[in-house]
């Protein structure tokens, strides 16, 4: 049974691809199991909105701009004891987006914080959450481009639609006085309005070395964990275990 040529024509200009390559093959199941036109209906608009939320599922994590794809299942969480796993699932859930919370994540470099940022976030999209995904570094250099230019404005609207901006990696780069202030505009503007999630390499009280200001420092702070999970990530490099298995294994293979 092929479509129909006039029907194929009806649903391009009505923008249905899906139905258009199931259609022939639900039609002749429903006929060999003699089912109903609203059936047979039912069936050929499932699969259009089964392709749909597909896609859009691949643009919201096109969108997120992620540097690489990470999952909770690919994380080893007995390689970070400090970390409690079972709040880690329960984040992935995306309650705290609901409610505006934010989610930081602290330990020394290597222990999986990004990997870790990313599965969630990563699980956010796949619930239909706008999120986007960036370097701090990198947001700080575009606000500093967007303010030399007076386009904040514009900026601050192009951020606004995401329910989940992810941080990563504050403490490896000092601000400016003026970068630190803008981030610190930038954030303040999301409060209770947006999650943020930060990972960085630095306990609190050193994040004075990175804004340069302790008053700043400090407010800074007190917005972001007003309503905040903080998720302890202490342990040993992950990178570094995995250069030292190669060692292990290489010596082996030489003796």
């Amino acid at each position: 049974m092929m479509v129909d040529m006039q029907l194929e024509h009806y649903l391009k200009r009505l923008k249905l691809p899906a139905m258009i390559r199931h259609a022939e093959s639900i039609a002749r199941e429903a006929e060999e199991r003699g089912q109903s036109y609203l059936g047979f209906l039912k069936a050929v608009v499932e699969q259009e909105v089964i392709q749909r939320e597909e896609n859009q599922q691949k643009a919201r994590i096109t969108q997120a701009n992620f540097p690489l794809l990470k999952t909770l299942e690919s994380f080893d969480f007995t390689a970070i004891p400090s970390l409690n796993k079972q709040k880690v699932l329960a984040l992935a859930h995306g309650d705290f987006m609901t409610k505006k919370e934010n989610v930081i994540c602290l330990g020394n470099s290597g222990t999986g914080k990004s990997h870790i940022a990313t599965a969630i976030a990563l699980s956010a999209c796949q619930k239909g959450r706008r999120v986007r995904f960036t370097p701090v570094s990198a947001l700080v250099d575009e606000l500093l481009d967007a303010h030399q230019q007076h386009q904040l404005l514009r900026l601050e609207k192009k951020w606004s639609r995401f329910d989940l901006i992810v941080l990563d990696e504050l403490g490896y780069i000092p601000f400016s006085r003026t970068g630190a202030e803008l981030l610190f505009q930038f954030c303040s503007n999301r409060y209770e309005k947006t999650s943020l999630m930060v990972t960085s390499n630095l306990e609190f009280a050193e994040w004075n070395h990175v804004f340069g200001d302790e008053k700043l420092t400090a407010a800074f702070l007190d917005r972001l964990t007003h309503h905040a999970h903080i998720l302890m990530m202490n342990g040993q490099s992950y990178r570094f275990r995995q250069s030292m298995r190669r060692i292990e294994k290489g010596n082996m293979q030489n003796s």
